[in-house]
This record gives structure tokens, C-alpha cells and sequence, in this order.
């Protein structure tokens, strides 16, 4: 899943990240049935609680070894599968 790059930096492609989110979130929280989960469903109220907010954060930051500030917790960021694969991206992208 991991590539070095030219530089030697790890790399993930979209489809890495969104697979691993998703798989996350359909083991954690929709008991393995992954068919209503889709790239633009709101998270908060459909899938996860404000506690499943706090563990896809700890999940994000772990697994693809990011922070997380305060101010970057917002549905912009974790509203939707695509916008918790775009930040992850983001993040990545500013940690090379």
C-alpha cells in the first residue's frame, strides 16, 4: 500500500486512502455492511456520532501518521468519505 517516491518519501494514492477509510468505517460502525456507505453520504447523524467523529480522528491520525488540530475538525474535513480522503491527501501532501 506504502510507495516511495523519487525522493524516498512515502506515498498513497487516492484509492489506497479512501480503501482504508471506508474499511474503517464499515468494520467500526456499519457492522460490515458497506452498501449504503457512498463518497458524498454525511457521516455525522447517518453513519457515526459525535464519538465516532473523536475515533475516525484518532484512526486518521494513527494509521496515516498526521495530526489533526482542533480547527481542522469540521464537516469540511470529516463530513463525507471524499472529504476525509481529500484531507487526508492534503495532509500528506504538507508533511513532504
Amino acid at each position: 500500500m506504502f510507495r516511495k517516491n523519487e525522493k524516498g518519501e512515502i506515498t498513497l494514492q487516492t484509492t489506497e486512502i479512501e480503501q482504508v477509510i471506508r474499511t474503517f468505517i464499515t468494520e467500526n460502525f456499519l457492522y460490515g455492511n458497506s452498501e449504503q456507505l457512498t463518497n458524498d453520504l454525511p457521516l455525522l447523524g447517518n453513519v457515526i456520532d459525535s464519538t465516532g467523529v473523536i475515533e475516525l480522528i484518532g484512526f486518521v491520525q494513527q494509521h496515516f501518521a498526521i495530526s489533526v488540530e482542533d480547527e481542522e475538525v469540521v464537516s469540511d474535513n470529516f463530513g463525507s468519505v471524499k472529504s476525509v480522503v481529500s484531507f487526508v491527501e492534503k495532509k500528506l501532501e504538507g508533511n513532504r
